[in-house]
């Protein structure tokens, strides 16, 4: 969840199409900021789950690693999950120190290309990236949007969360669950880390180029 003090994070549903020029289906949710787990309604996940109800058998990347709430619900939908802790990798890889500075390292950055994202090309349907995308540098946002692009396939579904304040520059972390189509449960996991501010456009142009 978002501590007390911490803003809510505008909630983007995102369409991806045969190239990067197809993103579509821009919507924005603001939520308020708990201090224990929280379950709240995603407009997002409701968008998301909605196109996944249509068929049986989709391949889901979730990168809030392994949530058993959230691979039983899209497991009971005919769906198969993958799991990826990409907090888990940029702790492992950037932690120590500053926290941003270090992802400018070729070597740190050459470690985390080797612990997340590594999947054959269009292997996915959708991908549940949460708020993970904000704690990236320019630099590195574009290689993993670029990596989300290569494992996912034509008019597959993302779900990714930014942080509307343009201030605060530390975000609590969290781990993200399914609880139904359309809420999610939000849980403080302790501590809070550097993110970037995005405005709409400048999330707009990380997914059009």
């Amino acid at each position: 969840g978002f501590l007390a003090g911490a803003t809510p994070p505008r909630e983007p549903s995102l369409s991806f199409g045969g190239n990067k020029n197809a993103v579509s289906n821009f919507s924005a949710t603001f939520i308020s900021s708990p201090q224990a787990m929280e379950t709240r309604a995603s407009r997002g996940l409701e968008q998301i789950i909605g196109t996944l109800s249509d068929r049986t058998g989709l391949r889901v990347l979730d990168l809030a690693g392994a949530r058993t709430e959230t691979i039983t619900f899209l497991a009971n939908m005919g769906h198969r999950v993958t799991s990826d802790d990409i907090q888990f990798a940029l702790d492992t890889c950037f932690g120590g120190g500053d926290f941003l500075v270090n992802q400018e390292d070729p070597e740190r950055i050459e470690k985390f290309q080797a612990l997340s994202l590594d999947y054959p090309e269009q292997e996915f349907d959708a991908a549940l990236a949460w708020d993970s995308l904000q704690y990236f540098t320019p630099r590195l946002m574009a290689e993993v949007v670029g990596q989300l692009y290569r494992v996912m396939r034509p008019g597959a579904q993302l779900l990714a969360m930014f942080h509307a304040e343009s201030t605060a520059g530390q975000a609590p972390l969290c781990y993200y669950r399914i609880q139904d189509n359309k809420t999610v449960q939000v849980l403080p996991k302790g501590g809070h880390r550097p993110y970037r501010f995005l405005n709409n456009r400048e999330i707009e142009k990380a997914f059009t180029g």
